[in-house]
């Protein structure tokens, strides 16, 4: 699609808009190709982007509430500080999208694909992520009070900080406040302790020089009850032989 042809679907969205429905028409993108469009602080609320290809686009601060981008292909996309509450993304392609800083509230995220988007400080209150693929997602500060997580794929994402009070997370993942390190286990199977995130079977077999190479003797001294930990949440399990049973290296 041309920038003209772009710009006239734009203004007549507006008019739409701006006249509650009475004038102008709603934009209709469906299926369009928009990969790597310049759509900063566009006024898309409500508009049809089903299936389009916006791999790469620029949609910063762009206002897509009640828009409907099921399917679509957002692929590497800039969503910082975008307006999606409400949005229908279900199925959407959101690998590696910049969404630090978005509004997701109540958005449809079902079966949405954000392997290795960055949703830092986001906020996805009430938002349906039921089964979506979130692996390696950074969720840092994010806001995900009364978020449906269920089935969702969270192995490797990064939880810190965020606000899960009330949401419903998939099973076996766990956050654990209060210790020297922040802890998540993630679908029973990546477990993260500050900054470092391996797989449960990882965990369990490093050495001492491993270990300490991640931070020095504080992550010695933590890692017994590390293992401690991950046995009271997914079942005992093996430690290594150069770990002592009074927690001590």
């Amino acid at each position: 699609m041309n920038s003209a042809d772009l710009s006239k679907i734009l203004e007549e969205h507006k008019v739409w808009i701006t006249s509650m429905r009475e004038s102008g028409s709603r934009a209709n993108l469906r299926g369009a190709y928009l990969c790597g469009a310049d759509l900063r602080d566009a006024n898309l609320r409500g508009a049809n982007l089903r299936d389009a290809n916006l791999r790469g686009a620029n949609l910063r601060g762009a206002y897509l509430c009640g828009a409907d981008l099921c399917g679509a292909d957002l692929r590497g996309a800039d969503l910082r500080g975008a307006y999606l509450c409400d949005a229908n993304l279900r199925g959407a392609d959101l690998r590696g999208a910049d969404l630090c800083g978005a509004d997701l509230r109540g958005a449809d995220l079902r079966g949405a694909y954000l392997c290795g988007a960055d949703l830092c400080g986001a906020d996805l209150r009430g938002a349906d992520l039921r089964g979506a693929y979130l692996c390696d997602a950074n969720l840092r500060g994010a806001d995900l009070r009364g978020a449906d997580l269920r089935g969702a794929d969270l192995c490797g994402a990064d939880l810190r900080g965020a606000d899960l009070r009330g949401a419903y997370l998939p099973d076996l993942t766990f956050v654990i406040l209060g210790e020297k390190y922040f802890i998540s286990i993630t679908n029973g199977e990546y477990v993260r302790a500050g900054c470092q995130n391996h797989t449960v079977e990882e965990w369990r077999k490093y050495s001492k020089q491993e270990i300490t190479e991640m931070d020095g003797r504080k992550a010695l001294k933590f890692y017994p009850r590390l293992l401690s930990i991950i046995d009271f949440y997914l079942g005992a399990g093996e430690w290594p032989d150069w770990v002592k049973s009074d927690g001590e290296e």
